[in-house]
């Protein structure tokens, strides 16, 4: 998905400069200790607001996952990207599996049944 892609959806700009710094990360476009775009070079790469930046990348210094060398910048901190991938997997749990076990159960589909569905829908995408 094209950054102009991100940028025009409906969710809080600050929130979308985030989630493209953790895909930049997960996808190692970013690596541990590199130095990440400054708020203002963001700012003027997308053509918002430097304190809308600001508010997506603090958002990650919260999470541990940059950490700030004073003076320098942003940087991506020692096991960000496992961090990520871990609050993407706890959040793929929730918003995704319990659903899909709830409406399995509602349904009478037993475990069994549930598992062959699911391996035979990863086979379609082999």
């Amino acid at each position: 998905m094209a950054l102009s892609e991100i940028l025009t959806q409906e969710k809080s700009i600050y929130l979308q400069i985030r989630e493209m710094i953790e895909r930049d990360i997960l996808r190692d476009v970013l690596a541990e200790e590199e130095r990440v775009p400054s708020t203002n070079e963001l700012a003027k790469l997308y053509a918002i607001n430097p304190a809308t930046a600001a508010k997506g990348v603090n958002l990650l210094v919260d999470e541990g996952i940059l950490y700030k060398k004073r003076g320098i910048g942003m940087f991506v901190a020692k096991g960000a990207k496992e961090k990520i991938r871990n609050k993407k997997k706890a959040r793929f749990f929730e918003d995704y599996v319990k659903g899909l076990l709830t409406e399995a159960a509602n349904l009478g589909i037993s475990r069994e049944e549930l598992i062959a569905m699911i391996t035979e829908g990863k086979g379609e995408e082999d």
